[in-house]
């Protein structure tokens, strides 16, 4: 059959036997192709079933995001090497052939990154979300400045010379955007350090309230009074800052001065009536009351207690509730409170 002249005949270069040769490993890569495109999908289905991450699923997002226009592109550039074509044509060829793939990986990859970024905010439960987002966009342009390099350096652009720039323009961003990258950082960590979280109730300087958010420069928090404070993230990583988030209980102390000339029998009942007033409240544990010592001015008692829960809110209502309950006790038992007071005896003579 190849022995007929016509398969001899020289078009383009080429016998017209190669052509055919050439055509046929085209459709037959083609239908390779497409069989696999629906056969790994197949398989990968049924696989998928039987685990529960999502990586097959990533798998199968990428072989469907595949179209046929890069089949063609592969099967072309596959069946080119039965042809006997000029240097440049070559050329083009292996570039097409180049982006088509470069092009479907860093997608594939997008998807990586995507399918990391999102994992991470469930696992951090939404904390830092922002800082997240923005690292997978860093990691996606970074993919696509690679993929970049990669098809200008195959084009014969020397890149050394373009990435030595663009270090030069990077540094010169960095330095005009100097408190932004330093918030930025600064956001980073506290996202990996975790001094705080959303909710914590937290203290910087003499501001308290609750964190509402961590953003990419600043973060929220919710201060007392009602209003929101909005901080930068390098004043918060250069700050003392006291956390309550973590705290399981409270340990609070107080003393209580009652008046000089209170009868033995209700300073003896005093320490009690503390006690009681203390251990009325839910979650409450009294460490000690004890009389303390004889004060300058009263008959100080030295009081303390835990209570079980960090809530601030909660705190201060239970020793609000408290102080009114020991304040009522001493008034029915006649205990009165002292304060300062200062006694002057006159001597006449």
């Amino acid at each position: 059959m190849w022995q007929h002249p016509i398969f001899s005949y020289v078009f383009l270069g080429n016998p017209i036997g190669s052509w055919l040769l050439a055509l046929a490993v085209f459709v037959g890569s083609w239908i390779i192709l497409k069989l696999f495109y629906y056969l790994g999908i197949a398989k990968l289905k049924q696989f998928s079933q039987k685990t529960k991450n999502q990586i097959d699923d990533l798998v199968i997002d990428g072989i469907r995001a595949i179209r046929w226009p890069f089949y063609i592109i592969v099967s072309i550039y596959v069946a080119h090497f039965f042809l006997d074509i000029s240097p440049w044509l070559n050329r083009v060829i292996f570039l097409v052939f180049l982006a088509g793939v470069v092009y479907y990986v860093i997608r594939f990859l997008e998807r990586l990154v995507n399918y990391g970024v999102q994992k991470l905010i469930e696992a951090k439960e939404g904390e830092g979300e922002g800082i997240i987002k923005l690292g997978g966009s860093v990691i996606r342009l970074l993919l696509w400045l690679g993929a970049l390099l990669l098809i200008l350096s195959n084009l014969g652009i020397n890149v050394t010379s373009l990435i030595a720039g663009l270090g030069v323009g990077g540094i010169a961003v960095a330095l005009a955007l100097q408190s932004i990258l330093g918030d930025l950082f600064s956001s980073l960590a506290i996202l990996l350090d975790k001094p705080f979280k959303i909710g914590d109730f937290i203290v910087v300087g003499d501001k308290m309230g609750n964190v509402e958010k961590v953003g990419i420069k600043t973060t929220r928090i919710r201060l007392l009074e009602g209003e929101e404070l909005i901080v930068a993230n390098s004043l918060l990583t250069n700050s003392h800052i006291r956390n309550y988030g973590p705290m399981e209980q409270r340990r609070v102390t107080f003393q209580v001065g009652v008046v000089y000339g209170t009868p033995l029998e209700k300073l003896k009942k005093v320490p009690d009536i503390i006690r009681k007033s203390i251990e009325s409240q839910e979650k409450t544990e009294v460490e000690f009351a004890t009389f303390k010592e004889f004060g300058d001015s009263a008959l100080i008692f030295d009081v303390a207690f835990y209570i079980h829960f960090p809530e601030y809110v909660d705190y201060m209502k239970t020793r609000e509730q408290i102080n009114l309950d020991i304040a009522e006790k001493f008034q029915k038992e006649g205990i009165d409170m002292a304060f300062p007071t200062t006694t002057v005896h006159l001597k006449k003579e």
